[in-house]
């Protein structure tokens, strides 16, 4: 899929915002990314997880490892479980999720993980990779090899830091602020909460 194009889509489904937001994170920015609203529809839900998949086997290959070595594809709770199961389903692969519980992330639901098992995470949009971080670290601390991470989006440029390679169907340089850094801020504009921890 071409990045354009994705763009675009979200543009249309109004997954891609422009104002003055406060992230999950904590951070302002002047752009928001709903995933959600662009993974409504199971067309375009399958899509994206076809083209993640091809993309993460393709570097991997690139990489000297074997992507037929995967075999499970896991997500952080909440973002990346639509994502992630469409992921799985097109790599014919197990799907199992972490999920925060008191603000910290677990593996649940009765998920085992055998010592060594070779795993992907996949997320919707990275923003700072602390979900996806937190996910790759509780899923090393049962005994997984997670060998690479994948999302829809990066909107970090690059930059976030998982523990792990990783790719992205689209990658954007979105400046985001502390919030007493927060040029929008120091403009007056009222930030809103648009987030699946919020709303």
């Amino acid at each position: 899929m071409e990045q354009d194009f994705i763009l675009q889509h979200f543009r249309d489904t109004d997954a891609l915002l422009e104002g003055h937001f406060v992230l999950s994170s904590g951070l302002h920015s002047g752009s928001y990314l709903q995933c959600a609203k662009a993974l409504e529809f199971p067309y375009d839900a399958s899509n994206y997880g076809h083209a993640i998949a091809a993309t993460v086997v393709e570097h991997m290959r690139a990489e000297g490892l074997k992507p037929e070595t995967v075999k499970t594809v896991a997500a952080p709770a909440i973002g990346g479980l639509v994502i992630g199961y469409e992921v799985a389903k097109a790599l014919n692969l197990r799907f199992i999720w972490t999920e925060r519980k008191e603000g910290v992330m677990k593996l649940r639901r009765g998920f085992e993980i055998t010592q060594g098992e070779k795993i992907l995470v996949v997320e919707d949009v990275i923003t700072t990779g602390g979900s996806v971080r937190e996910c790759v670290e509780v899923l090393k601390m049962h005994g997984a090899d997670v060998m690479s991470g994948a999302s829809i989006v990066d909107r970090s440029g690059g930059a976030a830091e998982i523990g792990v390679p990783r790719v992205a169907l689209v990658e954007m340089d979105v400046p985001s602020y502390e919030p007493s850094a927060c040029p929008l801020c120091e403009q007056g504009i009222e930030a809103v909460k648009p987030g699946s921890r919020h709303t």
